[in-house]
């Protein structure tokens, strides 16, 4: 005869697992990362290398010597450690990931180049987005004659290509700072956040928190800084992830073309070094090969960082 004093709790077991319910107090119980949406395996590489990058330029700075960067401070052309020339020059210790045309170490060169590159991506992004922020939620929330100047005018920029007008304008001012770059940069990086804002907002301000918010006579700066951007935080965070990269893309693209500064190093700097003084030819694979390396890891570390934000903001693909 078969035994049934346990049949109870099978039952009892399979119901609890149809149901969804994990006990998490038990030693056999595991947690379910779905409870804390911010604990995304893509969101925590992401920011793990881009933190490691960044501590990489700031550490490095105070542990190797930055004034190599300057032209003639080293040996021409030595290769990384464990490596050799065409013309049978080794790498040696002093230069570990070897020297360029010019005399600089390489080393020296990202150490000081990749901060340089973020920074004006993070510069660009910023001043976008916040104008982006604004111009969105005015023309979502105000709506009326100030929704179709906003509108117009950001249908009208999408349009004009802008590293045709970012040549011309880098042309004509010559050499130009980090600071002006970005600048530059940022003036043609704010009509996309603009106009998913302005779709977002629209949506929102016929909730019920909202009218509430308008019936108690708070100001619109109030409902809409207050009360509706909290509830955008992760998709603002995502989309400036988003104009992060493209802003550095933007960067290195006139970087690569002359454009850009001049006399201070960034990454994109060191790749038109390279193709300007034929390393493509001379296999001094170093000189452009590292600084592209790095340049792809840190785009591969901003889009984990940018699926994991979309996660957080859209319950349905944490699902999936």
């Amino acid at each position: 005869m078969a035994d049934t004093t346990n049949t109870p709790n099978v039952a009892a077991t399979t119901d609890s697992e149809a149901a969804g319910v994990v006990d998490t107090s038990t030693a056999g119980g595991r947690f379910n990362r779905f409870d804390n949406p911010w604990l995304n395996p893509k969101l925590i590489w992401g920011l793990g290398i881009l933190l490691f990058i960044i501590l990489m330029g700031i550490i490095g700075q105070f542990i190797w010597n930055t004034e190599l960067v300057f032209t003639g401070s080293t040996p021409l052309k030595l290769p990384p450690v464990g490596f050799e020339n065409l013309r049978g020059q080794a790498g040696v210790g002093e230069y570990p990931m070897g020297t360029d045309g010019a005399g600089r170490d390489l080393l020296a060169l990202l150490i000081v180049g990749t901060p340089n590159t973020l920074m004006i991506g993070a510069i660009a992004s910023l001043i976008g987005m916040s104008t982006g922020i604004f111009l969105g939620f005015s023309a979502g929330f105000i709506g009326g004659r100030t929704d179709d100047v906003i509108r117009i005018l950001s249908d009208v920029m999408i349009t004009i290509p802008p590293l045709l007008i970012l040549v011309v304008f880098q042309s004509a001012f010559g050499d130009v700072s980090l600071l002006m770059m970005s600048v530059l940069i940022a003036g043609f990086m704010w009509q996309s956040p603009t106009r998913l804002i302005r779709a977002q907002v629209l949506s929102m301000r016929e909730s019920g928190y909202v009218k509430m918010a308008q019936l108690s006579g708070a100001s619109t700066m109030h409902i809409m800084f207050r009360e509706m951007m909290p509830n955008l935080v992760p998709y603002l965070f995502g989309s400036f992830i988003a104009n992060v990269t493209t802003a550095i893309v933007t960067a290195v693209g006139l970087e690569v073309l002359g454009l850009g500064p001049q006399r201070i190093p960034t990454l994109g700097r060191v790749i038109y070094d390279a193709i300007n003084s034929g390393a493509l030819i001379q296999n001094l694979w170093w000189w452009w090969g590292l600084p592209t390396a790095l340049l792809a890891i840190m785009f591969i570390a901003l889009l984990l960082v940018n699926l994991g934000l979309d996660e957080v903001s859209n319950p349905r693909l944490r699902k999936v």
